[in-house]
């Protein structure tokens, strides 16, 4: 595994809880107003605004709020947030106490994907230290009222609990599955409290906002993009590793990075995400372009993306919950039709069937899962019809 993790920001030097001590200094209305000044959108991969999101938070009429911090990483092909659990969880937890602090919280959790329960006594000691520290606790260094401690809670290995809604459920006790929105957690989330919901990475990048300020923040990235995103990238390349790379970034100087040779498509995003071609090697990592949590899986020439699109499709059959129908039953009948197309059985008809229900799909099903599960094969087949042929009529 690649060791270098040089970037612009997230792996950029800053001194541990500097960004807390300014936003204490500050106030809360200035922390905010940096948050969304700065544009910085989620990193977990739906990319809404951090800003809007505290701030309907923060105004939000209730006595009691809550901050969670989404450690499910669960898309298979990601694994910065492991990364920053493991060797950066002090900025992780500082940007939680920020968000406590601006939105009038008082009691955080972290939510720990369950198969990194092995984080879990390093992730403690550092708790304990902070409260130690003053850092968590009662009048959190000498602020008069605020108070805010943070707990961690693990998962069970449920890919549909890294949606937010399905997060809340399953933190509740109840079973893993999304809600009906509205209302959103804003408003109405943990034990039905205003509630603010980041990804790690989000929660990591806080500091260096509130210390830096949001002007330089959107020197990185795009206009739309602010920023910069920490990527994972495994397969066919000789140095597999977690980046930090602006925003902006295109495909090919990702492979050029990583050492990649012979690609010949590069899935982006994950199991939910696209699968790109060679011609579109010079699209770029940003939400207006190529959007992604984190994951970049390489393969190479030898590779059949049609196996591929269907260990993703069987991923998918197996985590989801099967609340709605368009998922439950539409997972199946891709994953058939996939294996007409391998067997070459598969019509023209077979093929207007499939983008059929993938578009039903993605307008029907409740939660992103069912949205998007469709997403890989519908780019393989589309980007990458010399892999397969259709039967003779």
């Amino acid at each position: 595994m690649e060791k270098s993790r040089k970037g612009p920001i997230i792996f950029s030097t800053i001194k541990p809880f500097a960004g807390l001590k300014e936003s204490l200094k500050i106030g809360r209305s200035e922390v905010l107003d940096q948050v969304r000044n700065s544009n910085i959108r989620g990193r977990g991969g739906a990319g809404f605004p951090t800003g809007v999101k505290w701030n309907l938070t923060a105004t939000a009429t209730d006595n009691k709020k809550y901050v969670i911090c989404n450690a499910d990483e669960g898309e298979p092909g990601t694994f910065k947030d492991r990364v920053l659990l493991g060797e950066y969880a002090k900025l992780v937890f500082e940007g939680m106490v920020i968000c406590a602090f601006a939105v009038g919280a008082d009691e955080g959790i972290l939510y720990l994907r369950g198969e990194y329960i092995s984080f879990l006594p390093e992730l403690d000691k550092t708790l304990n230290q902070m409260r130690k520290d003053n850092l968590l606790g009662e009048n959190i260094l000498s602020k008069k009222g605020f108070n805010f401690d943070i707990k961690i809670r693990l998962g069970v290995g449920a890919y549909v609990c890294g949606e937010e809604t399905s997060l809340i459920e399953s933190l509740e006790g109840h079973r893993g599955e999304p809600r009906n929105k509205p209302p959103f957690p804003t408003n109405t989330g943990f034990n039905g409290h205003p509630t603010v919901i980041n990804n790690v990475e989000t929660f990591a990048a806080i500091a260096h906002v509130v210390l830096k300020g949001a002007t330089w923040f959107k020197s990185f990235g795009t206009d739309k993009s602010s920023g910069s995103k920490l990527i994972s990238v495994s397969g066919d390349c000789r140095k597999p590793g977690v980046y930090e790379i602006p925003f902006g970034t295109t495909l090919k100087k990702v492979l050029k990075m990583v050492d990649a040779k012979d690609t010949k498509a590069v899935q982006v995003g994950g199991a939910s995400g696209t699968c790109v071609s060679k011609k579109d090697f010079k699209r770029m990592i940003a939400f207006e372009d190529l959007s992604t949590g984190g994951s970049i899986i390489i393969f190479n020439q030898k590779r059949n993306l049609l196996d591929v699109a269907e260990n993703f499709l069987n991923f998918f059959a197996e985590e989801s919950c099967g609340q709605c129908t368009p998922c439950r039953e539409g997972i199946p009948v891709l994953i058939e039709k996939l294996k007409k197309i391998k067997n070459i059985k598969a019509t023209k008809g077979d093929i207007e069937d499939i983008f059929s229900l993938a578009e039903t799909m993605q307008l029907a099903s409740k939660c992103g899962l069912g949205q998007t599960a469709s997403d890989a094969l519908i780019s393989i087949l589309n980007s990458f019809k010399k892999e397969y042929t259709l039967a003779k009529s």
